[in-house]
Parts: C-alpha cells; structure tokens; sequence
C-alpha cells in the first residue's frame, strides 16, 4: 500500500468512530486511533460517512490510520461499520456526557431515543444512541467537544415539529434536546429586539411580549421552537408582510462542531444593519443543524398593529382563488396574511374545527393598521375578488372569531390527516414567483386528480409558497413510490419556473437531489467546502442538506 494517495483518488472523507462503541470486530481494535479518515472510492462520489453501503465500491475502501500508513476495507468490513454506528454507546463515554450535564439529563433509554429519532414527517424513526439536555451554553460547548473529539455524531433537537426528517440520526450518535435553555435573555424595547434561547418557541416569546406593543410576528404555524425556525429558515402566514427569519434574525451564538462558542455579528451585537465582513448569521440561517448547534437568536421584533381584521371569501375555482392574489398583490394592498386553501382542505377544516365555511376553494386574509386604513384595504380587497367571481366574502375583527379561523388554518395538517385515519402526510413545499402562481396551483391540482392520489393544497400564497398535503398508506409500497414520483415532478415544475424546491421546510432528508438541481454543480460545490471547513469529519447532524 503507498504511503501517500494522489489527489485525483481522493473524493471524500469518512470517519471511522470505533472508541466510544461496543464492537469486538476486529477492525475496530485495529483501527482504534483513527479519528478522520480519507475515503477513495473508483467513480468519484462523497461519501457521507462509513454508513452509506451505497457509496461502497466491491473493493471496499482505503483508510488511513495515525501513522500515515494506509489499509484496504472490504465491503463486509464496513458492514460490521455500519452495524457498530447504530449501536451502544460505550459505558465510559456515556459516563462522560453525564459529567457534563448531570446524570438526570442524559438517556440511552429505548423509548426516548426513538421520540428523538422522528419529527411530524414520514421519513422513518431513526432513533440516536443518546439523549443529553443541556442546561446553559457553556455544556453545549463541552458536549460538542466530547462528541467532535470521539467521533460521535451530533443531532439538534428542538420541538421535533420538522417536517423533513432533520432530526432523524441516520448514523446514530448523541441528540441534544436543547429545549431546557428557555430563557428569554435580553429584551430591548427601544431597538425593537430580543435575545432567546432554544428553548423558547415562537407562541411563548410572544406571550411574554402581549404588554409590550412589539411582537414577533414569523409564524410557521406550529409552536416551533425560535432557534429551530432559524435553523430550517422558517416563515408562515405573516412572511408577505413581514418576511422569512431570513429577514428577523440579527445575531446568532453558535457552538461549532470542535466546541468553539461563535457570535455571529459579534458579541451582543443587535444592529438594524451592516456592511462589515460576510454575512455569517446568513450563513447559519437554513443550515439544518448541519454546521453548529444554535444556542441563542437575536431577533428583530415590530410594532404590534393598532387594529387587525380577517376576512375570508370563496371561489369557484382554484384559477379564480389564486389569480385574485396576485391581483391583491399588484394593487399594492399591504395585506399581512393571505393564505389559500382548496376545497379538500375546507371540508377537512369544517370537520375537524367545526367550522361552517363554503367546501370550495378559498382565501383567508389578514390586514393590520389603523381603523381608516382597514376599511379602505378592506373595501379595495372585496373589489378584487368580488370581480374574479368570490362569494361568501366576509370579515371578523373580534379577536376570538380571528383565532378560531387562524387556528384552523394551522390545525390544516392535522385536518387533511383525519380524512384518512391511519395514513402518514407527507407535505410538499415549493415556491414560484408569483406571476407563475396560478399555472403551478392548477396544474398541482390537475396531476392529483390524475394520478389517483389522496391531497390538499395549502399555501402562503402571497409570497408564492403553497404546500400539497398528501396522504399515504406507509404499509403500500405502490403508493409511496406515486407519491415520491408527484413530489418531485412537482419539485421540477418549480424549478422550470424559476422557483425553488422548498420555501420553507428545509432540504433534510429528502430534497438533496432537487437541491443540485436548484443550486447547479458549483453551488453545491461551494456549499460541500463551507460544510468541509466548519465541520471537517461531517458530524454534525449527517446525512442532511448535502
């Protein structure tokens, strides 16, 4: 075996985490001191991690341990790899995580590493080795540190309420639930921010905020936790207005994979703008866990509305619905929510929140400002649907009719869900540009009738964004695969109208294809190094995004 291996053999790197594992085979008592090793493979893919049998050649893998010196894997070899990852933890490392975090806060137990191993989607549980809860930022640092210096992978975890498998361990390792940091930290009225911990979630900072006049007003619709709105970049109902947590994240506290404690902006830091250096808090924005654990978010918050009023109108047909939001748009009317629902998503929200609304397509909207100012939106809004055909146009400014719509919108999910009792939901989540709207809504609706398959149509529609809610039968495999050929047909569709893959869900498991589709070689190429840099052994949170 040489000592060196060209450049050109070198596509990727894997690593080797034997130390903490229980494992008898004898490549791991060989292998004992190898903490990061290179992996060539003959067809020049990366490969994830020892884990990925498909990235495996029939000539195994080349490893290099400590001394330089190289050793052939075979396939079988890896296999006992792959068996190990998913194994127990060893005694002395579990020990360890427990003199970081106190032994209360750390389990191996099986019930709760497989409530760890899932979120809301219909990727399959793949649960970690263990579960920590850290109580202050300087045990993340540390638990980071233990995990990176052995090897371990490492998984955040906030509210589980994902929907595309991002917290799945898909090579075990140790899940930090980081929802015992729920401190709101800082509030500062005057400059319109506020610093929270992971553990505080959107529904709770605003509670804590009802006095104030401010609020925080990206909604995703569950009661997710902040941090982990701004790990998936994150919106909801209110983006059109106020915009994505792109657009409200000031500063972020990181701990990087090796432990280190990063401040985004600088430290303490909360400027309305800046021009200084690259934008790192961008950088964390949308990176899935996949970079560094977020331990706190600056927020930007805005001035609640004086006055708010909903309104709700029909429609016969999903042409209608939808051209009249993209006519609400070009009117220029500030609307702060405007959210379609088809008519499978009516039904199922009549049933499911008692609700008494039209079985037809339709519009809920918002609109927020002084009393003169919504009765002009108001009037100027009812015009425009009115002449695209909308009936049943109706209004509510009492505070309990407004939350009862809008609880019924968010419990859409589990609405369409109980249509087929048993069946698991899988959502799309594409984005266009909003003159492409009303083609790719149509058209959406047309292939589900076509193809035989069970969904709903929900969207954010005034920022483009609209999910298909699809039921599935998890024990059909026919049916599952129709369902993964819609989602990405439907994926390319968007992406042929210049829009994107997923408006706000996230990549994790299940979009990395449509990924390099979206971004091009380059881009995931760019990507692949920024990852390869902060997170050289790809610990943090594998097997997602790339």
């Amino acid at each position: 075996m040489p000592a060196a291996i060209p450049d050109s053999a070198r596509s990727g790197r894997a690593t080797l985490r034997p130390n903490h594992l229980k494992q008898s085979h004898s490549l791991h008592s060989q292998w004992a001191g190898v903490a990061s090793v290179p992996v060539t493979h003959s067809y020049g893919q990366s490969a994830p991690g020892c884990c990925d049998l498909g990235a495996v050649p029939p000539e195994g893998l080349l490893l290099q341990g400590d001394s330089g010196l190289w050793a052939q894997v075979s396939l079988s070899d890896c296999w006992q790899c792959v068996s190990s990852r998913q194994g127990e933890l060893s005694k002395g490392f579990v020990e360890a995580l427990k003199a970081v975090v106190g032994s209360p806060h750390v389990s191996t137990a099986a019930a709760v590493r497989e409530q760890h191993g899932h979120d809301e989607s219909m990727h399959r549980c793949q649960p970690p080795d263990a579960v920590v809860w850290p109580q202050n930022v300087e045990q993340v640092s540390r638990l980071a540190a233990l995990c990176y210096s052995q090897g371990v992978p490492i998984i955040p975890f906030g509210t589980g309420t994902g929907v595309e498998g991002g917290v799945c361990a898909v090579q075990g390792g140790v899940c930090i639930n980081l929802t015992h940091m729920d401190k709101i930290l800082e509030l500062n009225l005057e400059d319109f921010s506020v610093v929270v911990e992971p553990g505080v979630t959107h529904k709770t900072l605003n509670t804590h905020l009802r006095d104030s006049g401010l609020w925080f007003p990206v909604d995703p619709g569950a009661d997710a936790s902040l941090c982990g709105m701004v790990a998936t970049g994150a919106s909801g109902t209110n983006a059109v207005r106020y915009g994505t947590m792109r657009e409200n994240v000031l500063n972020l506290e990181v701990v990087l994979p090796g432990g280190q404690v990063l401040h985004t902006a600088g430290r303490g830091r909360h400027f309305r703008k800046s021009a200084a250096g690259y934008n790192l808090t961008g950088l964390f924005v949308g990176s899935e866990g996949t970079l560094g654990l977020i331990t706190a978010a600056t927020l930007r918050l805005h001035p609640a509305p004086e006055a708010t009023v909903v309104a709700t109108c029909a429609f016969p047909s999903v042409q209608a619905a939808v051209d009249s939001t993209v006519h609400i748009l070009q009117a220029a009317v500030p609307v702060a929510r405007i959210e379609f629902l088809d008519d499978v998503t009516m039904d199922a929200c009549n049933r499911h929140s008692q609700l008494n609304c039209s079985v037809a397509p339709t519009l809920f909207l918002e609109f927020h400002g002084s009393e003169q100012a919504l009765a002009e939106q108001l009037q100027l809004a009812e015009e425009i649907t009115q002449h695209n055909g909308a009936f049943h146009f109706s209004s509510a400014k009492e505070a309990e009719e407004r939350s009862r719509l809008w609880a019924a919108r968010h419990n859409a999910w589990y609405a369409v869900l109980a249509l087929r009792p048993g069946y698991k939901g899988y959502s799309t989540d594409v984005c266009v540009p909003i003159s492409r709207l009303p083609e790719i809504v149509v058209q959406t609706k047309e292939d589900l009738k076509a193809q035989g398959l069970t969904g709903a149509i929900v969207g954010h529609v005034g920022d483009g964004n609209f999910h298909c809610i699809l039921l599935v039968d998890p024990e059909d495999p026919e049916e599952l695969h129709r369902v993964k050929a819609f989602s990405e047909q439907l994926g390319r569709r968007a992406l042929a109208l210049h829009g994107t893959c997923t408006g706000e869900h996230g990549i994790g498991l299940g979009k990395r294809q449509l990924l390099q589709e979206e971004v091009g070689a380059v881009g995931m190429e760019t990507m692949r190094r920024l990852k390869a840099m902060l997170d050289p052994q790809g610990l943090m949170n594998p097997g997602k995004v790339l």
